[in-house]
């Protein structure tokens, strides 16, 4: 039998074995004795397959006829090797996954509950209902009946303290490691013409966001005509491309999150005019103010103020204002102050405002002019012309940079020219000064965690973070982060982070190690010691140089009055002085003029009074006036005295 199909094998199988059991069985097969076996699987798939295979005797197919005339032509190879791999052939293929985009998406929570006649934005409406409820006896009920409820809770948050610091109070010693700091993250201007990174402003909470604005304040640059308007805001763990773009109808020179509520930010734009932006409604402003009423030039510095709203803020400009503005209704300016120098010639204008600083409440603030000087302001003083109060003689350039001690506000850190200066603002001269670097040094900021420790940028690409708590004569940390110059610099608010724009566009995000973010012990009392010693050292150089002064000033009045009172004639006069010398001398003058025949009446009341400046204006005269061997010894008269 052959087989031509496997599927049939089962079946045929099944068919030879119930007839051979029929003829063991004479052709009666007993129902009960019926067996029935049903396979489910082809042939191929189970047992040994179907034939044999005989050996056979090798077959000569054919041969092939040697050529000895060819055998010249080829070289034998021997040993001659042929490998051969005992596994399939397989191929590699790569294959990219699919790639997704996110975007950021916000949900705005308004605050909801109020009855139709109060107004959840108005302190005063929500306060008055809030009273109101709390005198109705049911409300005093059900705060009863809860106050049942989560007394068991309280009670045993009591009997265990689950917010207690262990370690409160404990400073981990950093003295012995050496300062250092590395990159984590490049944040790079996405436009193809780079522009400079002219503001950097960190998110308030957590510092998880950057918003950088970039501009070109070159005038008649050949940037400003193929370069966007745009600025953006980044998330520090996505580095690749911006979180949000900002779209200004001009560049913006300086950006700033508001404190209060992190999706508001105020900017100051290159022609003048002050924006503010809420993230939630995209990348337009929300508010612009009217460009008659802004500034007229670029605004280079802006800053919410602290109070009662979140809404106030101030801005400067090199047109010689501070305007301060409601961003609720920004057609106008609240108020505005000129940077008049009352001691500058009259006819002069006011100083053009490069740098802000409105950390502190209460009205008071500070300026940083073109002119390197440093004016403090006070909005709330009685007087107008009392508004603009002391003038610091700073630099001899534009004050790029102004800020303020976070632990000890009477003390604030100026940058221009090429040093950094510490100032008290009771003091008029700065009480630390750097040394003076080989290149300009355009921004500073100080640590919000490290009452000693500052970060400066220079313009040959430098990042110098300063330790005054160790050493004040050299930064502890000096990194070469770009090969252009950083212009701007700000620490995040816990320390750790700073990050260092530059000016082709670049922003460098860097982690300080902890002996740069973490406090010392110590560490606040120290340098408290240190600022009040070298106030008062220059407090008292102050005062000296004071009574200098006014001892010249008496001289020079005294000297008026001498020569006013003057009678004698210089020729009697000279003749007085060389007798008085001879005199004294016991000597003989020429002519043989010993002073004896002058009558001490006739000397001058000043002749009398001193001998000595006499003599020597007696000896200066001989040695101008008189002959070869004039002396008694024959020597010259200049020799003696």
């Amino acid at each position: 039998c052959v087989l031509t199909n496997s599927a049939l094998l089962p079946a045929l199988l099944v068919g030879l074995w119930r007839a051979n059991l029929r003829e063991a069985s004479g052709g009666r097969l007993a129902a009960a004795m019926e067996i029935t076996t049903v396979y489910q699987k082809e042939r191929r798939e189970f047992g040994r397959p179907v034939g044999h295979f005989a050996t056979v005797s090798p077959v000569d197919l054919g041969g092939f006829d040697t050529a000895p005339t060819k055998r010249e032509d080829y070289i034998e190879r021997n040993p001659s090797s042929l490998a051969v791999q005992a596994v399939p052939e397989q191929s590699e293929h790569q294959v990219n996954t699919e790639r997704f985009k996110y975007t950021s998406v916000g949900m705005f929570h308004q605050e909801g509950g109020w009855p139709k006649d109060v107004d959840s934005t108005e302190k005063e409406q929500t306060t008055r209902y809030r009273k109101k409820v709390e005198k109705d006896e049911e409300y005093i009920r059900q705060v009863k009946a809860l106050g049942e409820v989560i007394e068991g809770p309280i009670m045993q948050n009591i009997a265990v303290d689950i917010y207690e610091e262990y370690f409160q109070g404990e400073y981990a010693d950093h003295s012995t490691e050496p300062p250092s700091a590395k990159t984590l993250s490049v944040f790079k201007d996405p436009n193809e013409t780079k522009r400079s990174v002219s503001s950097i402003s960190w998110y308030p909470d957590g510092g998880k966001k950057l918003a950088v604005a970039f501009s070109t304040l070159q005038f008649q640059d050949w940037r400003q005509e193929a370069m966007s308007n745009k600025s953006y805001i980044w998330d520090v763990n996505n580095p690749n491309a911006p979180d949000q773009e900002l779209a200004p109808s001009s560049p913006l020179n300086c950006l700033q999150y508001n404190p209060k509520d992190p999706n508001l930010l105020v900017s100051g734009a290159y022609n003048g005019l002050v924006q503010c932006w809420d993230t939630r409604r995209g990348e337009a402003p929300v508010e612009t103010s009217i460009i008659e009423k802004s500034h007229r030039d670029p605004v280079y510095d802006v800053w919410w103020l602290q109070g009662k709203t979140a809404y106030e803020c101030a801005s400067t400009s090199t047109d010689g204002q501070v305007l301060w503005w409601d961003i609720r209704k920004l057609a106008e300016p609240a108020e505005q102050l000129s940077l008049d120098d009352k001691g500058a010639a009259p006819g002069a204008g006011p100083m053009g405002g490069v740098s802000l600083e409105y950390s502190t409440a209460g009205g008071k603030f500070l300026v940083g002019t073109e002119q390197g000087k440093v004016i403090a302001c006070n909005r709330k003083a009685k007087n107008p012309s009392d508004r603009v109060g002391t003038i610091y003689e700073g630099h001899c350039g534009p004050v790029y940079a102004l800020a303020r001690n976070p632990f000890f506000p009477k003390y604030f850190m100026t940058v221009g020219d090429w040093t950094v200066r510490l100032w008290n603002e009771d003091i008029k001269t700065p009480v630390m000064t750097s040394n003076y670097a080989k290149d300009y040094i355009l921004d500073a900021t100080w640590s919000p965690t490290r009452p000693g420790v500052f970060a400066t940028t220079k313009m040959d690409g430098t990042l110098d973070v300063w330790d005054y708590f160790y050493k004040q004569n050299e930064p502890a940390l000096s990194l070469q982060v770009d090969g252009d110059g950083l212009a701007r610099v700000k620490m995040q608010e816990a320390g750790r982070w700073v990050a260092a724009g530059s000016v082709d566009g670049s922003v460098y995000m860097l982690e300080l190690c902890d002996g740069l973010s973490q406090m010392q012990q110590n560490e606040k009392q120290g340098v408290s010691h240190m600022l009040d010693r070298e106030s008062k050292r220059e407090k008292n150089l102050e005062a000296r140089a004071k009574e200098l002064r006014a001892r010249e000033l008496r001289a020079k009045g005294q000297a008026k009055e001498e020569g006013a009172e003057a009678a004698v004639p210089w020729e009697e006069r000279r003749k007085e002085v060389e007798a008085e010398f001879w005199r004294l001398t016991g000597l003989t003058g020429p002519e043989g003029v010993t002073g004896e025949g002058i009558e001490p009446s006739e000397k001058s009341s000043e002749t009398a009074d001193n001998d000595g400046a006499r003599a020597m204006a007696s000896a200066a005269l001989w040695g101008t006036g008189t002959a070869e061997g004039g002396g008694p010894s024959g020597h010259d008269a200049r020799e003696r005295p």
